[in-house]
């Protein structure tokens, strides 16, 4: 392919899959080799759990815990709060950035304290770690989810603390917000966000699903 310049033809060539690899920051690269990996590891868990029998969660008395569907409404909010983020970083508007990345830490918060309290209602059921294999994959799936989530929520709070410190000075403001690197950052913890929400609401599809 060719395109002409000032009269002379250049050859214009399209980026290959492993250059564009090759020109992403390093802290892409990670998280998205991270997404992928924690991605494996969900599927191969979530394979085990369909393969290991769900005939017997009957037997006990099964139900969706009230909390998960309850978080799940949680998580579905927060990734609304998590989209304004981006948004109010090209608004300029620090403050209100802060808000969204808070608020989107609180709901991950209150996301954790019903998945624990929707295991004590597994336990209540009958349902327990060391009981049938499908109730322990329903821990393990659901407490894997959480980990992860749990690394966001902290980096949630690296970042709010960042933002209240270059909030308090007017030059640290404005590189922050002329900075490309903070918005790839905002970029990243908004995908993997979003990567969170949607591993928890393929779980949680296949939970109802299967029961």
């Amino acid at each position: 392919m060719f395109t002409v310049y000032g009269g002379e033809k250049m050859e214009k060539t399209d980026e290959t899959w492993f250059q564009r690899i090759e020109n992403m920051h390093p802290y892409q690269t990670l998280m998205y080799l991270g997404m992928f990996g924690s991605g494996l590891i969900f599927l191969f868990m979530t394979i085990a759990f369909l393969a290991s029998g769900t005939d017997n969660m009957e037997a006990v008395g099964f139900r969706m815990p009230k909390s998960f569907i309850l978080s799940t409404f949680v998580i579905l909010v927060s990734g609304y709060t998590v989209s304004k983020m981006i948004s109010f970083y090209k608004k300029e508007s620090i403050r209100e950035l802060k808000k969204a990345l808070m608020l989107t830490f609180w709901l991950g918060v209150a996301f954790s304290i019903l998945q624990l309290i929707g295991w004590q209602e597994l336990t209540a059921m009958g349902v327990d770690f060391r009981g049938l294999p499908s109730g322990s994959f329903l821990y393990v799936l659901s407490g894997i989810h959480l980990f992860h989530l749990c690394g966001a929520m902290i980096f949630a709070v690296i970042m709010t603390l960042q933002y209240s410190k270059k909030e308090k000075d007017e030059i640290q403001e404005i590189v922050m917000l002329t900075n490309p690197f903070e918005r790839m950052r905002i970029q990243l913890f908004t995908k993997y966000w979003y990567f969170m929400d949607l591993i928890w609401l393929v779980l949680f599809m296949i939970f109802v699903l299967t029961f």
